[in-house]
């Protein structure tokens, strides 16, 4: 495999699949069975999940609501998700371990850094709920400070589109895909790859990271197998 270690990145949205809003059972599945096909070849997978199928703070904020208290119920939003699929993973037969920034004891462990490592190093996926823990951090940011503690050798975001694009390539026909950029390429271009606290840090830490559309099947093993899939962020 190309990558030992993998900090793969969802967004709550992916989860909804053909519906409105929630979390859809079909896509859940789906994405278990690509993650246990990459676990299976020996692969570290730890995961990070939005929440924004069920809450966005930001979202919140802009309709009155306090931006601290609507970031709170975001985060637990992402401990819904990572339960989710928490459980999808365990009905294909993977083992686990939920780890919350957020204490609840009762449904997921606390992030404890070197715990996390230890479940890697035996197999477990570990999927990181409750963002960094502090408001007005997104999950970009959470990915990339989780993905840098367990030392990842990259962080792997799955979106709808299959890599990053000179422009909306859902409402500009002639946008181009690029296969490789750099970080200052993707900073002096203006385009949208993680929020920018997000991506300082992976380009302070030199943390490559690989966008690239989840939703088609075995693109996930393809990137961990070193095929040239989405657009890779590098140094």
């Amino acid at each position: 495999m190309h990558y030992k270690r993998i900090l793969l990145k969802l967004s709550g949205e992916a989860l909804m699949g053909e519906q409105q809003y929630g979390i859809d059972a079909k896509r859940l599945d789906e994405y278990a069975e690509e993650i246990k096909a990459v676990v299976e070849k020996g692969v570290e997978v730890a995961i990070v999940i939005g929440g924004g199928n069920i809450f966005r703070g930001l979202a919140g904020a802009s309709q009155g609501m306090d931006r601290v208290q609507g970031d709170h119920m975001g985060m637990l939003a992402t401990v819904i998700n990572g339960l989710a699929l928490q459980s999808a993973l365990e009905l294909n037969g993977v083992q686990t371990r939920l780890q919350s920034a957020i204490k609840i004891n009762e449904v997921a462990e606390p992030f404890i850094r070197r715990r996390a490592i230890r479940h890697l190093e035996k197999g477990r996926v570990v999927i990181f709920g409750g963002g960094t823990g502090n408001p007005y951090f997104t999950t970009d940011s959470a990915a990339v400070l989780r993905a840098i503690e367990i030392k990842a050798d990259v962080i792997l975001k799955g979106t709808r589109v299959d890599g990053i694009y000179t422009s909306d390539p859902e409402k500009d026909k002639n946008a181009t895909k690029f296969d490789s950029i750099s970080f200052n390429e993707v900073l002096s271009k203006g385009l949208k790859v993680m929020d920018t606290t997000a991506f300082t840090l992976s380009q302070e830490n030199e943390l490559p990271i690989v966008v690239f559309d989840m939703n088609t099947r075995g693109n996930l093993m393809k990137i961990v197998s070193g095929e040239n899939i989405g657009t890779v962020v590098n140094v």
